[in-house]
């Protein structure tokens, strides 16, 4: 099953009936099939159907915004893809065939949607104490280390170089768990490198990789002209100001839209990282003014991850997310 297909299921009861409901708590709704809106409803499953048909041939709801294919396992031990219908196509059925029950149904699914919304907000404040307890700990941990008389001037600044990065780390991660991260301060402007640029630095970490039997001939083979059309994006304008204002703007979508649009038949996330490294460096904001690389490679792996793994509908707070990784690297320098 799909992670989709994992929501929670609750039992709703109404006179002699007994249905069970999938809750999705990030949606705020609940999911019926065909067959569980007519016993909802007391009525024939092709008289629903001929609702449900009426209702999106009149664009009363749009199709595609209340209707989910979810996995389901039947009787038989198998395991089907099912069409799903969300409250609101649930409501206006059962508005049309039994205008009582789906008042207490609507009335059922408000209440228990307000439950479980209340339990994740308790369980995110437990969560957020629980990493703030964590952190005081840490630093509680540092402050007893700091009055060791066998506390060198380079181990001190080893230690400060610990709590900083695991303290920034923990809001960084806090604010992005709780939907609160914003844009940082950035330096304005960014030199993208041309298509040919590009192409040959690709070209050369190919052959390396290849070297080590790391690669095949597909590795960053381009599908079409997806590579120039990223490039092309990131340098376009709106009413006359540039798109991507900022380096680090730039660098951000660029790492994610090359990760994104699969330019390549393969090596997307390994071809995505070396242009975001290649552009920091051409704008001299790879290494910071301590020598050290402003993202080391354990790092951008695992953030090309999160962003391959990523929803869509989350990219805004993915870009701020990177922006806010470069903008702190750089003011930590």
């Amino acid at each position: 099953m799909t992670q989709e297909d994992e929501a929670p299921i609750i039992i709703y009861e109404d006179a002699d009936r007994a249905v069970e409901v999938r809750l999705d708590i990030d949606e705020e709704t609940v999911w019926l099939s065909l067959g569980q809106i007519a016993d909802v409803f007391g009525r024939d499953k092709s008289v629903i159907s001929r609702h449900l048909k009426n209702v999106f041939e009149r664009h009363e709801l749009e199709r595609d915004s209340v209707v989910a294919k979810k996995a389901t396992t039947a009787a038989d031990g198998k395991t089907y893809r099912v069409e799903y219908f969300n409250l609101d196509a649930i409501i206006s059925i059962g508005y049309r065939v039994n205008s009582s029950r789906a008042t207490r149904f609507r009335q059922w699914a408000t209440r228990i949607l307000r439950e479980h919304l209340t339990r994740g907000w308790t369980l995110n404040r437990q969560r957020f104490e629980t990493n703030a307890r964590e952190l005081e700990a840490a630093l509680e941990l540092v402050r007893r280390t700091a009055r060791s008389p066998e506390l060198g001037l380079e181990a001190g600044r080893g230690l400060v170089d610990i709590v900083t990065r695991y303290a920034q780390t923990f809001l960084l991660l806090q604010r992005y768990d709780e939907g609160l991260l914003t844009e940082p301060k950035a330096e304005t402007g960014g030199t993208l490198p041309t298509i040919g640029e590009a192409r040959d630095a690709l070209a050369a970490l190919k052959e390396d990789l290849m070297a080590k039997g790391q690669a095949t001939e597909l590795f960053a083979q381009e599908r079409g002209e997806g590579l120039d059309s990223v490039l092309g994006n990131l340098e376009q304008s709106v009413f006359g100001e540039p798109a991507y204002p900022t380096v680090e703007s730039k660098a951000a979508h660029l790492l994610y839209f090359v990760i994104k649009n699969h330019p390549f038949s393969d090596g997307n996330k390994r071809s995505a990282a070396y242009v975001f490294v290649d552009f920091l460096h051409r704008n001299h904001r790879l290494i910071s003014t301590t020598g050290e690389p402003v993202i080391n490679d354990v790092g951008l792996a695992a953030l090309t991850l999160l962003i391959a793994e990523s929803d869509p509908a989350n990219k805004e707070t993915m870009i701020r997310l990177i922006m806010n990784m470069l903008a702190n690297e750089t003011n930590t320098a």
